[in-house]
């Protein structure tokens, strides 16, 4: 059995960052862990027992995230649709791969994912993170390449056979998942001003704090209980989604009954999740316009417009919007914020902004020729 050697600093029991060190014996068939540091704040995650963390996993994966060689043009990237200065998103709001036609859904961001072990793209298609990196190379509008092609490619390239043989042995479709998996899983975001906030390092202004109140709160107009409803469904907004099930789904009104999208229901096959999508992380919130599963918000001010009362009714609306109304004796679908509380809940999402995470080399393109200098 490997020890196990744990590194806790920090102000408090709750906030404290916690670094883990997996000591365990090197040869053959064995490489040593990643050491990497994760805020305890953020709470449990799981990595996969078959593809732990290694420095030479995330290394293959993080090149291979940036090269287009894994396209059928050899164009396209991952990285093509999840620019680091974005977040890991793509500003779109649709997506567009080697066919040039755009994509149903745009880009999610990345940030956070080892906080979401299942269930990933807004339809929960992908089962864990090893298979997310998978389809989009395959999918006929993405990246078009057949499998094959592509582990000819990679057995083509010096680079490639080196880097495969020392972090998994061989090149093989699996491979390519875990490696690309493995850097996904690093790109960890905490360093937000809100994250200082937490790490009580700083306080928030009049403005974001106010925010910060009406974020936390669902409204109770009987109790003159003012909230903007947002935790009600973002209880995971610092990460990137929900370890359960499918609790992390939800149908927020974008469309009414005869519109609604199949959604979840696409996976379950149920009537009941059809028009849920994925709740995405918060993270990083002012940098990844366009909003929802479909960009069809350009702005934070239209998603909270929508919200204060552009809900739409239908069978599988989330019944945490039913609920929600800062008015007493006002039966309409609508939040009823006033402008001054809407601008609170905005600045307070700017405090989501990690300028690190976004800058930090180690989630750069490798290719990039001031980053080899550098490297």
């Amino acid at each position: 059995m490997p020890k196990v050697a744990i590194i806790i600093s920090g102000f408090a029991v709750l906030l404290l960052a916690v670094a883990i060190i997996v000591l365990q014996p090197t040869g053959p068939q064995t490489r040593p862990l990643l050491s990497f540091s994760a805020p305890f704040v953020f709470g449990h995650f799981n990595i996969p027992a078959d593809n732990p963390l290694t420095a030479e996993g995330v290394k293959l994966g993080r090149r291979l995230f940036y090269d287009p060689l894994l396209s059928a043009n050899n164009r396209v990237s991952c990285a093509t649709c999840h620019l680091q200065q974005l977040a890991f998103t793509d500003g779109k709001a649709h997506s567009v791969g080697v066919s040039g036609i755009p994509l149903p859904f745009n880009s999610m961001s990345l940030a956070n994912t080892l906080w979401g072990p299942q269930h990933f793209f807004w339809n929960g298609r992908a089962q864990s993170l090893e298979e997310q990196a998978l389809m989009p190379i395959q999918d006929p509008n993405e990246m078009a390449q057949d499998m094959n092609e592509l582990i000819d490619k990679l057995r083509a390239d010096e680079v490639y056979v080196r880097l495969f043989g020392a972090a998994y042995g061989e090149i093989s479709a699996k491979n390519i998942g875990r490696a690309i998996a493995s850097f996904e899983r690093t790109l960890i975001s905490a360093n937000s001003k809100y994250d200082q906030f937490l790490r009580g390092e700083l306080k928030l202004n009049t403005q974001e704090e106010r925010g910060r109140k009406l974020f936390m709160a669902h409204p109770d107009a009987k109790a003159s209980l003012r909230g903007g409803n947002c935790i009600d469904c973002h209880s995971q907004f610092l990460t990137s989604g929900f370890n359960t099930q499918f609790d992390g789904f939800t149908n927020n009104g974008l469309e009414a009954e005869e519109t609604l999208e199949p959604g979840l229901e696409a996976l379950t096959g149920l009537a009941a999740d059809r028009g849920k999508f994925k709740v995405p992380s918060l993270r990083n919130i002012a940098l990844t316009a366009p909003y929802m599963h479909d960009g069809r918000f350009s702005s934070l001010e239209q998603v909270l417009d929508h919200y204060n009362g552009g809900i739409k009714l239908s069978s599988t609306l989330s019944p945490l919007i039913f609920e929600a109304n800062n008015q007493q004796n006002d039966s309409t679908l609508s939040l009823n914020l006033n402008k001054e509380e809407k601008q609170a809940l905005i600045a307070f999402l700017h405090t989501l902004t990690d300028n690190t995470f976004i800058n930090d080399k180690r989630f750069s393109d490798p290719f990039s020729k001031q980053v080899q200098h550098n490297e």
